[in-house]
């Protein structure tokens, strides 16, 4: 590119920065001011992330000090956060019985769910070398799963391939031993159950911070003004100009 072709690209990207809209602090802060949030929407909001999380202590002393109440009874949550710490730990068959026991039509209307979780009960078992015991729960239990789902039988095909290799970290699915296979098995539960007590099985205020972010990247093309970078502060900064 020639010199005087990039100087006219930067003259015009120069142009068109300064085209933008400046909005003080002052200014930005005056029209935050404006908009009127009630006390009681935030503490909703509050109250289903501590909920939806499974924070059930800290849910009960938010419900006595600000007098809000929740949507679900919370003895629920710590039934709810038992099955969850029950995949995590890999004690998948306990998790299964903690299950039913909250509700049995969850597993009974949801086979997606139900063959990840004996998936994972598989994993375990290979996890602590019980060979075969591994292959006669693969055989009886997750074969029959297979051969009407095609995707279950992928699955399926994926996790017995742990069997071929005595180095997991070798092995190009030993990802289904890492500590992350089960978060998101235990992520899976832990929706299901809430969808089951007619619960977002997502917490809003995550879902809020993305639209905030989306919503300045949007604002930033047309606009310098006060932006947020660090959401965990929530300050202010200056906008450059």
């Amino acid at each position: 590119m020639s010199p005087p072709v990039l100087f006219r690209r930067l003259a015009t990207s120069k142009a068109m920065a300064t085209s933008k809209k400046v909005m003080t602090r002052e200014e930005w802060e005056k029209k935050l001011n404006d908009v009127k949030i009630r006390k009681e929407d935030m503490n909703k909001l509050v109250m289903n992330f501590l909920v939806t999380e499974g924070y059930v202590e800290a849910a009960e002393k938010f419900r006595l000090e600000s007098g809000t109440e929740p949507d679900i009874d919370l003895a629920t949550i710590t039934d709810r956060m038992a099955v969850k710490k029950a995949v995590q730990s890999g004690n998948v068959e306990d998790a299964i019985e903690k299950v039913n026991d909250l509700n049995p039509e969850i597993l009974d209307t949801n086979p997606q769910l139900f063959f990840h979780l004996q998936q994972q009960r598989l994993i375990e078992l290979i996890r602590n070398g019980k060979v075969e015991e591994a292959l006669e729960f693969a055989q009886e239990e997750l074969a029959p799963r297979g051969e009407e789902n095609q995707s279950f039988l992928e699955e399926l095909e994926r996790t017995v391939a742990l069997f071929a290799f005595e180095d997991v970290s070798n092995c190009p699915v030993g990802e289904l031993l890492d500590i992350s296979q089960r978060l998101k098995r235990a992520s899976e539960v832990n929706a299901a159950i809430l969808t089951s007590q007619s619960h977002e099985k997502d917490p809003k205020l995550p879902s809020l911070l993305k639209m905030l972010i989306w919503a300045q990247n949007q604002l930033d093309e047309k606009a310098a003004y006060p932006r947020i970078k660090d959401l965990s502060t929530a300050t202010l900064e200056d906008p450059a100009v």
